[in-house]
C-alpha cells in the first residue's frame, strides 16, 4: 500500500467535500435545527398526559364537585356539543367525559387512558367480589391486606428531558445519512461518471482507494459531529454521567459499521436511482426501528429483535447509555464488540465484491 497515493486521494475527498457549501452546511444544520426544534416543542414541564372533556358547569364549579378535577397532569377541557365530545371519547380523542349537570361521565372501554382516569376518579378501590363479606376467609383477607402495605420512600434527582434523551438518537441519524451517502452514493456516482474507470488505469489500488474514502468519511462525520454535540450541549445544557471517552469510541465504532454499510452497497451498484433507492430503503427502517425518536421497550417483542441487526440501534443504545446511565467501559463492550464485529464483516465482504466499473 502506497501512503502517497493513498493520501492524495483522501485529501481530494476531503477538498472535494469541504467544497460543497450546501452538503457542508446541511450536515450541521440538520441536527442543530431537530434538536432546537424538540427542544421548544417539550420546553413546557407541565406537559398534560391525559385529556378530559367537562361539559355543563364553569370550571370553578368543577373544580369544587370532586377532587378528581384537581388532580394534576390532566388537560380538562371544556366542551359545548355534548353529543360531539361523546363522539370523541369513542374516537379516543377524549380519554373522559363529565357531564356535571346530569353527574355522569364518559369512557371508552378500549382506551387505557380512560381505564387509568376512572381508577383515579374511583380512588382505585378493590374489585366486587375481591373482599369476603364475613368469617374467617374475612380475617384472613384483612391479614393478607396488612402484609400488602407498602412503605413510602422519596428520591430525588435531576429530570432527564425527552431532548436529553434524543439528542444521542439525532447524532446517531446524522451519522447514518452522511455516512451511508457521503460512501454509497459518492463511489456510485464515480462509477457512472467513469471517475473510477480512469482510477482503475493509474496504479492506485482498489484497497487505497476504499481506504482513503472509509477514513476521509470518517474524519469529516467524527468534526461534524463533535461540533454539533458540543454546541448542543452548551445551548441546551445537556447531561453528561459517563465518559467522553468512551463516548467517542462508540461513536468512531458506529461511524465506520454505518461507513461500512454505504461501501457494500457501492461496491457493485452503477445506477445512482438504484443505489438511493437501496439506501433509502436501509436508512428509514432503521432510522425508525433503531429508537432514535422513541424507546424500544414498548414495540413488539418481534421488532426489538429484528431492530438488533442494524448497526444504528447499538450505536444509540451505547451512546445513551453512556451519557444518561454514566456507563463505563466494561458497561459498553457489548456494544463496542457488535459494531466491531459488523464493521469487520461489512468492510470485507465491501472490499471483495467492490469493482471499478
Amino acid at each position: 500500500m502506497s501512503i502517497k497515493r493513498f493520501y492524495a486521494v483522501l485529501k481530494a475527498r476531503n477538498y472535494e467535500f469541504i467544497r460543497d457549501k450546501s452538503a457542508l452546511g446541511w450536515n450541521f444544520l440538520f441536527p442543530i435545527f431537530i434538536v432546537a426544534g424538540f427542544a421548544f416543542a417539550f420546553s413546557d414541564s407541565n406537559i398534560d398526559v391525559y385529556k378530559v372533556g367537562v361539559y355543563g358547569e364553569s370550571s370553578q364549579a368543577a373544580d369544587d364537585s370532586h377532587p378528581f378535577f384537581n388532580t394534576r397532569h390532566i388537560n380538562f377541557v371544556a366542551v359545548d356539543n355534548l353529543e360531539k365530545a361523546i363522539v370523541k371519547v369513542e374516537r379516543h380523542q377524549l380519554d373522559m367525559l363529565f357531564d356535571l349537570e346530569q353527574r355522569r361521565y364518559w369512557i371508552n372501554n378500549q382506551s387505557p387512558s380512560g381505564y387509568i382516569l376512572e381508577r383515579v376518579l374511583s380512588g382505585s378501590p378493590p374489585h366486587s367480589g375481591d373482599t369476603p363479606k364475613a368469617g374467617p376467609a374475612a380475617s384472613m383477607h384483612s391479614q393478607l391486606q396488612d402484609h400488602l402495605q407498602f412503605q413510602k420512600t422519596q428520591v430525588s434527582g435531576e429530570e432527564i428531558r425527552y431532548i436529553d434523551w434524543l439528542l444521542p438518537g439525532v447524532l446517531a441519524m446524522n451519522i447514518m445519512f452522511s455516512a451511508l451517502f457521503g460512501v454509497g452514493y459518492v463511489i456510485v456516482r464515480y462509477r457512472k461518471n467513469g471517475v473510477l474507470k480512469r482510477l482503475k488505469a493509474t496504479p492506485l489500488s482498489a484497497g487505497e482507494f476504499l481506504c482513503a474514502q472509509v477514513i476521509s468519511r470518517l474524519g469529516l462525520v467524527m468534526s461534524i459531529t463533535i461540533i454539533v454535540f458540543i454546541g448542543t450541549s452548551l445551548l441546551l445544557d445537556i447531561p453528561m454521567y459517563g465518559s467522553y471517552l468512551n463516548l467517542f469510541l462508540i461513536f468512531v465504532l458506529g461511524s465506520i459499521s454505518m461507513i461500512s454499510v454505504g461501501l457494500l452497497i457501492a461496491a457493485r451498484t452503477a445506477s445512482e436511482e438504484f443505489a438511493g433507492g437501496i439506501l433509502n430503503l436501509l436508512s428509514w427502517p432503521m432510522m425508525f426501528l433503531s429508537g432514535v425518536w422513541f424507546s424500544l421497550e414498548g414495540i413488539h417483542p418481534w421488532l426489538q429483535k429484528l431492530a438488533l441487526i442494524f448497526p444504528l440501534t447499538h450505536l444509540i443504545n451505547g451512546a445513551r447509555a453512556i451519557m444518561l446511565d454514566g456507563a463505563g467501559f466494561v458497561d459498553i463492550i457489548p456494544y463496542l464488540a457488535t459494531l466491531t464485529f459488523m464493521s469487520a464483516l461489512l468492510l470485507a465482504i465491501g472490499a471483495y465484491t467492490f469493482r471499478w466499473q
